[in-house]
């Protein structure tokens, strides 16, 4: 059984090394749309693969931070990083290049991650099905388990993920991204 959930956000970077010009020469940017879809062999006890008010927590909170924020690939010019570290609030640095089919990886790790160490309060056995990332009206990419994972570790070294102090500042829970990083427990709440 799947469910799909979708999310919106907007987002600015450089796709360096790409066939088109604009787009490896000049920062833009896009309105994206996540469908996240999440599977399940078994249903929870309210019959559920997963309670959709659930998703507003931890799940939301990462997608949220790419809102309104720049994604920079931490090997880019150095004085391009300070600059755009220096002038905007919101960025978040990658250790890949920040291509569509790179950020949908990226969530694909980040909600998996969540998903495997919380501790749920209704018999869920929920896992991340597929990430569908819109960068356009008519673009996307999809990332499915195979993709994101090799032998059963993520193929981005998630541990050089940074998000900027304003992004953390937003957090319910400042220490959510080293808490991802870390494999810490996360506990959902009983009722939302």
């Amino acid at each position: 059984m799947r469910i799909g959930k979708l999310f919106e956000f907007e987002n600015a970077h450089i796709v360096r090394f790409c066939s088109s010009k604009r787009c490896k020469t000049s920062i833009h940017g896009h309105s994206y749309k996540l469908e996240l879809v999440l599977k399940a062999n078994t249903l929870d006890k309210a019959g559920m693969v997963y309670d959709f008010g659930l998703l507003k927590g931890n799940i939301k909170q990462i997608i949220d931070a790419f809102d309104h924020s720049t994604c920079l690939y931490i090997d880019d010019d150095k004085e391009y990083l300070e600059d755009i570290k220096k002038h905007s609030a919101r960025w978040i640095e990658l250790p890949c290049n920040i291509s569509a089919e790179n950020l949908s990886i990226v969530f694909f790790i980040l909600i998996s991650i969540i998903l495997k160490n919380t501790q749920m309060h209704n018999n869920e056995s929920v896992k991340v099905d597929r990430i569908k990332l819109n960068e356009t009206r008519t673009g996307w990419a999809e990332c499915e388990y195979e993709d994101a994972f090799y032998n059963d570790l993520p193929i981005i070294d998630i541990s050089k993920i940074t998000f900027s102090q304003a992004i953390l500042d937003d957090f319910s829970d400042p220490r959510l991204l080293e808490k991802i990083k870390n494999n810490e427990i996360f506990i959902n709440p009983k009722e939302v």
